[in-house]
């Protein structure tokens, strides 16, 4: 038995660094996954198609189309509560399938910090 380890610590230094290999494997899994998001896009509506949002997979707002038949001068709010809708839920869709692909990647463990 080696100097220096207590029993049975000595096979323990080649799972150690099995698991720094898995580690980077995860990480490099990561970033090709987080550069396959990054060029995503993700679109939602609201108001039955009168408004409708996409982000990208940075979480970034990348389009606006709203129908002409929407815009009334004299209702402005409904207009803006429409485009607050569609954005957040574009925003969702991103997010939900930022989740997805982690968890896919981590086997469902949550773990902070990742994304």
């Amino acid at each position: 038995m080696a100097k220096g380890f207590p029993r049975g610590m000595g096979g323990g230094m080649g799972n150690m660094n099995q698991m720094i290999k898995q580690a980077q494997k995860m990480q490099e899994q990561m970033m090709k996954m987080q550069e396959e998001m990054e060029t995503q896009t993700f679109t939602a509506d609201a108001g039955g198609g009168a408004v409708s949002a996409t982000v990208n997979g940075k979480k970034e707002l990348q389009d606006i189309v709203i129908q002409e038949e929407v815009v009334d001068p004299d209702d402005v709010e409904m207009l803006q509560d429409l485009i607050v809708a569609a954005v957040n839920e574009a925003m969702r869709k991103a997010e939900k399938d930022s989740e997805s692909r982690m968890s896919s990647l981590t086997g469902g463990m949550n773990i902070p910090g990742l994304f």
